[in-house]
């Protein structure tokens, strides 16, 4: 899919084909900047806490999903 417009318009269509391949690449591209944010939080020293505050989930939960990676 070419861009956010293309994306989020295709995640609306009547074709649910169309809007399911569009809501997992809409999904994918969040993962990756989930992981990058948290990345670049990390390399500035921010805790995992400070991170689950601001994904509004728990610090365990961040942990778990990112700590093996960074």
């Amino acid at each position: 899919m070419a861009n956010d417009q293309t994306l989020v318009a295709s995640a609306a269509s009547d074709d649910p084909r169309k809007g399911l391949r569009a809501v997992r690449a809409l999904r994918e591209l969040a993962d990756r900047l989930e992981t990058l944010q948290v990345e670049r939080a990390r390399s500035l020293g921010w805790s995992w806490q400070e991170i689950a505050d601001v994904l509004g989930v728990s610090k365990q939960a961040v942990h778990k999903k990112f700590g093996r990676r960074i």
